[in-house]
C-alpha cells in the first residue's frame, strides 16, 4: 500500500494485495478451519508470535482484508470486525471497561445504543452517564469519576443530526486520560476520519453504508493507535493478562495493543464473529463507498431544502442547511457533504407520519439506513420505542419525527413521492 494514496484509492486498492498468480478479487475463505503441517508452527500461532489464521472465530483472511481496507482508510493502526454494529460497540467498551467502572456518553445516541448503555451496560457493572454534547468542556468534565474509563458520542447523532464537535469532546478526553470512542457509521471515513480530529477508537455499524446495499449485518471496531494506554488507568492492557500467556500488550504490539487484546480475549471468549461471506461484502462496498457517498449527501441536501419550505412540513434538520445549529461545526468536519440522512418535523404529528410511511411509493418503509434505496421510519414507534418519552426527546426523537435515509436515485423522482406522501398525509 502507499502511504500517499488518496481515500478514493484505499476504497479500490487498499486491504489486499495479491502475490504473483493469486486471485485479483479477494476470495471468500468460507473455512472454519486451516490446515498445517508443523505442530510448532501452530503453537507459534496462538502465541502470537507470527501472523496466519488458526480458527475463524479469530482471524480469517477474507475478514482480515475488509479490516485493513477500513484501517487504511480510516487512518487507523489496526481493525477488527464483528458480527453486528451493536457487537462493535459492546467489544470496543468492554476492552477497557469492567465491573464497577464507568463510561461518559453524549446522549444523542441511536436508540439501541443508548438502550445498551442504560439498560445492559449497568447490568455487567458499568455505569454510564449521559451528558448534552452542546454542554461545555467544564459540564462534561463535570460527569467524570476516577473509575471513569471512555468517553463516547457519534459523529453524526441518529437520529439527532447533530454534528459532534471533535475539539470539545477530544480536549474534555485528554484532560481526563482516558480515549474518545467515536461511531462513525453516519458520516463514513470518506465524510470524516475521527482520528484527524483527536478520536482514540472508532466504531461502526458495517451493516449500513459501508455495506451499502441492505445483505449483511456487521460491524467493525477501528483502533487508531494513538493513545497512551499505560498511563496507569489501563493495567489490563500493560500487566501480564494471565488467561493467554501472560501476554503484555502494549509491551509486544504497541499501536495495535487495543486492537490485538479485543480479538484474543473478548472475541475468542464471547465470539461475535463476522462471516467470510459478509466481509466479503463489506470490503466491496468500500469500494464504492465514496461515490455513494457524494450521491446520498448531494440528494438528502437538496431533499431537506425542499422539505424546509413546504408547506406539511413545521422543521426540516439536517446539518447541510444553514438553519441547522450544528451547519457552522458541519463546514468544519463535514466538507465533503453531511450524509444521507435527515429528519423533519409533519404537520399532523404521529397520525400524519403514519400515512406519510405508507404513502411513499418509492421510498420503502424499513428499519435501515444507509441503502443505495431510499428509506423511511418513524423512530418514536420503531428504533426508539424502548426509550421514555424523556429519554426519546433527550436523543434528539420527538413524536412528529420522520427519518428519511436519502438514496441515490435521481431526486426529481424522491421529490416527487416526498410531495405526493406528504399530500396523502394531510387527508
Amino acid at each position: 500500500m502507499n502511504p500517499d494514496w488518496k481515500i478514493e484509492t484505499l476504497a479500490i486498492q487498499g486491504g489486499y494485495e495479491p502475490k504473483q498468480g493469486e486471485p485479483r478479487i479477494v476470495p471468500i475463505v468460507q473455512s472454519t478451519t486451516f490446515k498445517y503441517d508443523d505442530a510448532d508452527y501452530v503453537a507459534s500461532l496462538f502465541d502470537l508470535e507470527v501472523p496466519g489464521y488458526f480458527y475463524t472465530r479469530l482471524a480469517n483472511p477474507t475478514a482480515d482484508a475488509f479490516e485493513k481496507k477500513i484501517a487504511q482508510m480510516e487512518g487507523g493502526s489496526a481493525a477488527l470486525a464483528t458480527s453486528s454494529g451493536q457487537a462493535a460497540i459492546s467489544l470496543a467498551i468492554l476492552n477497557i471497561c469492567r465491573a464497577g467502572q464507568h463510561i461518559v456518553s453524549a446522549s444523542t445516541l441511536y436508540g439501541g445504543t443508548y438502550n445498551l448503555f442504560s439498560a445492559t451496560l449497568p447490568k455487567f457493572g458499568i455505569e454510564v452517564t449521559f451528558v448534552n454534547p452542546d454542554a461545555t468542556e467544564d459540564e462534561i468534565a463535570a460527569a467524570f469519576r476516577p473509575e471513569t474509563r471512555a468517553l463516547y458520542a457519534e459523529t453524526i447523532g441518529n437520529p439527532g443530526m447533530n454534528v459532534l464537535d471533535f475539539a470539545k469532546f477530544s480536549a474534555v478526553a485528554k484532560a481526563q486520560r482516558v480515549p474518545l470512542v467515536v461511531d462513525n457509521t453516519m458520516a463514513t471515513p470518506y465524510l470524516c476520519r475521527p482520528f484527524d480530529l483527536g478520536a482514540n477508537i472508532v466504531v461502526h455499524s458495517a451493516t449500513k453504508y459501508i455495506d451499502g446495499h441492505a445483505t449483511s449485518v456487521g460491524g467493525v471496531i477501528v483502533d487508531g493507535g494513538n493513545f497512551n494506554w499505560d498511563n496507569g488507568k489501563f493495567p489490563e492492557l500493560v500487566e501480564p493478562d494471565n488467561s493467554y500467556h501472560g501476554m503484555q500488550y502494549v509491551k509486544t504490539f504497541g499501536p495495535a495493543a487495543y486492537t490485538v487484546k479485543a480479538r484474543v480475549q473478548l472475541m475468542r471468549d464471547l465470539g461475535p464473529t463476522v462471516a467470510p461471506v459478509n466481509a466479503f461484502l463489506f470490503y466491496h462496498g468500500l469500494q464504492t463507498l465514496p461515490l455513494r457517498m457524494q450521491r446520498h449527501s448531494e440528494n438528502a441536501l437538496a431533499l431537506a431544502e425542499h422539505l424546509e419550505s413546504h408547506p406539511c412540513v413545521s422543521w426540516a434538520c439536517y446539518p447541510g442547511l444553514k438553519s441547522h445549529p450544528s451547519h457552522e461545526r458541519a463546514q468544519k468536519y463535514l466538507p465533503k457533504g453531511c450524509s444521507g440522512v435527515l429528519t423533519f418535523g409533519i404537520k399532523g404529528g404521529a397520525v400524519a407520519g403514519k400515512k406519510f410511511m405508507e404513502a411513499c411509493r418509492l421510498i420503502a418503509l424499513v428499519v435501515h439506513v444507509g441503502d443505495a434505496r431510499s428509506c423511511v421510519l418513524h423512530p418514536a414507534s420503531t428504533t426508539h420505542r424502548q426509550l421514555t418519552e424523556e429519554q426519546q426527546i433527550s436523543t434528539g426523537v420527538s413524536p412528529d419525527l420522520i427519518r428519511l435515509s436519502v438514496g441515490i436515485e435521481h431526486i426529481d423522482d424522491l421529490i416527487a413521492d416526498v410531495d405526493q406522501a406528504l399530500a396523502a398525509s394531510q387527508k
